[in-house]
């Protein structure tokens, strides 16, 4: 499957899925604070969005001989789901902007923003419940759990992250790194994503390690990428361009400079790293070029490549066994496209 074909595929689904979202979302009400509430619950939803979560799920179900029309309530929840972990982590990122426009914080104030989070947390919730009429109770009541699970491990990892942040803590490892991620980003999009598809598939219970080493792999790759997109993209990437290093954020990149610079360097990028949004584009610049002249890119992605590569392998031994369909083919293509994407 070319790359073109795949954008084409996911253009195509998230615009299923929007719509699927939109229809299941309050539209407008006659009281003017709650409409407001409603506009702000609609507003990231409507955002351009790949929607890599929800297609992972729908594949991972297809290839394993499910049918995609039983997974649009599960893979619209995942939606939701990304979105209002998005508002809440825009908010305590002190981020600028998201999808490329103004955070949502930034267009109504921060209270407003929260409850706009918390609301469409609450909805998540309510368009499962829709599975128990579509799937039987049973079902239903394993994707739920899957969901608890999924939103225990990502504000496990976004805690460790912000705790981080709080204590000032600069004396990190790779492992420590490690951990955070396959908790905040590998869970909810590999892990959960492909678990919940077998679900639907399958319609029985599955052991507590499957898919787990995979999603892991996949999302820790994922996320190196994504850490060196923020560095290195163009304005496609959504976000402000090295917006990690103004947020302060304990990259790959980051942790592996602060190894191998030399004690002066390494002493001028901490005080600079210090000033969290105080720091000036001079200061990020400086951070940038350290990062360059010490390999720490390059370091992150020969990082990326390995488990990338593993997470691959893993694949062949998950999902050999099914026939060779266009969905299988266009899973992989996905799984390949999350590790290689230059935006």
């Amino acid at each position: 499957m070319t790359s073109v074909e795949l954008l084409d595929l996911l253009e195509s689904n998230t615009a299923m899925l929007r719509n699927y979202i939109l229809d299941a979302l309050p539209k407008d009400h006659s009281v003017p604070e709650i409409d407001l509430l409603y506009k702000m619950m609609r507003d990231y939803p409507s955002r351009p969005s790949k929607c890599l979560r929800p297609s992972l799920s729908m594949l991972a179900c297809e290839t394993l001989g499910g049918k995609i029309e039983d997974m649009m309530v599960t893979a619209a929840a995942l939606e939701i789901f990304q979105n209002w972990v998005l508002i809440h982590d825009d908010i305590e990122d002190q981020s600028e902007f998201r999808r490329g426009s103004p955070v949502l914080q930034k267009l109504h104030g921060l209270p407003l923003a929260i409850n706009a989070g918390d609301a469409l947390h609450a909805k998540m919730w309510g368009l499962l419940t829709k599975n128990c009429d579509v799937l039987g109770d049973k079902l239903a009541h394993l994707i739920m759990k899957e969901f608890v699970k999924m939103v225990d491990e990502t504000t496990e990892g976004q805690h460790v992250e912000l705790g981080w942040i709080e204590k000032n803590r600069w004396d990190l490892s790779e492992d420590d790194y490690f951990l955070m991620v396959q908790k905040k980003t590998s869970w909810y999009t590999c892990v959960a994503p492909c678990r919940l598809g077998h679900l639907v598939a399958s319609r029985k219970p599955i052991s507590k390690n499957d898919f787990v080493r995979f999603g892991i792999d996949l999302g820790i790759g994922f996320q190196i990428r994504d850490d060196i997109l923020n560095l290195t993209a163009d304005r496609r990437y959504g976000k402000e361009i090295a917006g990690d290093i103004v947020e302060g954020k304990r990259t790959l990149v980051l942790i592996n400079l602060l190894e191998v610079a030399g004690a002066r360097d390494k002493e001028i990028v901490k005080a600079i790293m210090k000033k969290r949004k105080a720091k000036s584009q001079k200061d990020v610049q400086k951070v940038l070029e350290f990062m360059k002249k010490y390999g720490s890119i390059d370091y992150a992605k020969n990082r990326a490549e390995e488990f990338s590569q593993s997470a691959l392998k893993q694949f062949e031994q998950i999902f050999g066994h099914a026939p060779n369909t266009k969905a299988k083919i266009r899973l992989r293509s996905l799984v390949e496209y999350m590790i290689v994407r230059d935006w």
